[in-house]
């Protein structure tokens, strides 16, 4: 069974409680404001819980969480990617994108991320058909594509504090 789910001392003050929910509000921050990995920092936040706390509902409520990560990334992955690659958003495009989005986020802290991402795909686009119309096309294209996958990560953020909650008051 879970031994160390028993062996662990529980922490009859809640610090590990509060911390994770500071780590997860952290977390949360990170999906909206692409700089930190959200989603990783919310699973954590519940997995510091599940090692503070000990006991069987901790552990499931974990394995749950995890669950629910691996489906919202993967959720993330296929969504997005097959809408662009429809629309006509080449692999070499995206790449452009996030080679943009780094430099930006270097050139202008914080919201240079985004706004590189977009003027890399812009400049990409532009350089591939040499038509503003196309490229702008391909921009929004790519914009929705980011704004789904920012969907997506928060839903599961959600799910992921939904389950959490359940797991703190049953345990």
């Amino acid at each position: 069974m879970l031994t160390l789910a028993t062996e662990v001392a529980p922490d009859p003050t809640g610090v590990t409680l509060w911390l994770g929910i500071a780590i997860f509000v952290v977390g949360v921050l990170g999906i909206v404001l692409p700089v930190l990995p959200g989603l990783l920092f919310c699973v954590g936040a519940v997995l510091l819980w599940a090692i503070g706390t000990g006991g069987q509902t901790a552990w499931i409520t974990f394995g749950v969480v995890l669950a629910l990560y691996a489906i919202g990334v993967t959720l993330q992955l296929l969504i997005p990617g097959r809408r662009m690659k429809r629309e006509g958003v080449g692999g070499l495009t995206l790449l452009l994108g996030v080679v943009g989005a780094i430099i930006g986020f270097f050139v202008i802290p914080v919201v240079g991320l985004p706004v590189g991402f977009v003027l890399g795909i812009f400049a990409a686009e532009y350089g591939r058909f040499r038509e503003l119309d196309r490229a702008w096309s391909a921009t929004k294209s790519a914009l929705r594509g980011v704004l789904h996958s920012m969907g997506i990560e928060l839903v599961t953020a959600l799910l992921i504090a939904v389950t959490w909650t359940v797991g703190v008051l049953a345990h």
